[in-house]
């Protein structure tokens, strides 16, 4: 079982994105998705903040592992097996 904590920023539409949590999920591994398109108000302001900590070029998807310890931008499956250790 993967112990890693998984937070993807995404866009519901984004096709980079589905490919992504396809292939967190083809891994079994554990991730919460943030469709930030979804979001309004404070909450979409804080989120894009946040997001903007570990990828201030904004771009989906964003994903953030283990409270930023490592962070991958766009769907780089390389970089997600070396960052989830698989």
């Amino acid at each position: 079982m993967n112990t890693h904590s998984v937070t993807v920023y995404a866009l519901s539409s984004c096709l980079h994105c589905r490919k992504a949590m396809e292939f967190l999920q083809g891994q079994c591994v554990d991730y919460n998705c943030v469709y930030v398109d979804k979001l309004q108000g404070e909450e979409r302001s804080t989120t894009i903040t946040t997001i903007k900590r570990h990828n201030p070029r904004l771009s989906f998807p964003t994903l953030v592992i283990d409270d930023g310890e490592y962070v991958v931008i766009g769907f780089q499956e390389t970089e997600l097996k070396e960052a989830l250790k698989l």
